[in-house]
């Protein structure tokens, strides 16, 4: 899927599931459980043992677009696409990693956390807007920043739980990314994906 293609198609899904672990036997029955639960973006962080394997077997669903994350170099975003990825995510903005994204064709969100790093983002040519860390910021944000620069896709991570999510899309927000109030850490070490998988219908219901 084009980057064209991909941003509308992740704002009329309006959230991802973003999985990190480092237990590399649950990554991939958490994931599971969120597509079960109704998620179509999911992406798997590059910090997940054996995270290009299962970019690889889950990119080959028909259910689900699969990126990856914590994509830091051009060999990472390379191996992803590589193995499938639909899209890149980065915790921080690179202008090489975003010119890669586009070199092969994915749409790349980059993170970033100020109004100044949206836009270096933006003009570098990542369609997306990763906001990270979301944590404490609020929705108010969101608007703020989009204010003075409508064109932005803002995308809030990591701080994004039932209770705002909806407050973060109805500011704007082009979507928004599930990650612990999602893949709770314990019931991650307890393999506990059945719980896993509500947990997803109702952060997906707060959001409908």
């Amino acid at each position: 899927m084009r980057p064209d293609e991909f941003v509308p198609h992740f704002k009329t899904c309006r959230a991802s599931a973003i999985l990190r672990t480092d237990d590399g036997e649950a990554a991939e029955p958490a994931m599971n459980a969120a597509i079960r639960a109704g998620f179509r973006i999911a992406e798997f962080t590059l910090t997940i043992p054996n995270a290009f394997e299962l970019i690889r077997r889950f990119s080959q669903r028909e259910d689900v677009l699969i990126g990856a994350g914590t994509v830091l170099t051009v060999e990472d975003a390379e191996r992803a696409v590589e193995a499938g990825a639909t899209f890149l995510v980065s915790p921080v903005v690179d202008e090489t990693v975003i010119e890669a994204a586009g070199r092969l064709g994915v749409a790349m969100m980059p993170g970033t956390h100020t109004p100044t790093e949206m836009l270096r983002a933006h003009r570098a040519g990542a369609p997306l807007q990763k906001l990270f860390p979301a944590a404490g910021i609020g929705a108010a944000y969101i608007r703020a920043c989009l204010g003075p620069m409508p064109f932005l896709n803002i995308v809030p991570t990591h701080g994004v739980h039932a209770s705002n999510a909806r407050s973060y899309l109805k500011a704007g927000a082009h979507a928004i990314g599930f990650v612990a109030p999602l893949f709770d850490p314990e019931l991650m070490r307890t393999h506990n994906f059945d719980a896993i998988e509500e947990r997803g219908r109702k952060l997906l219901a707060a959001i409908a």
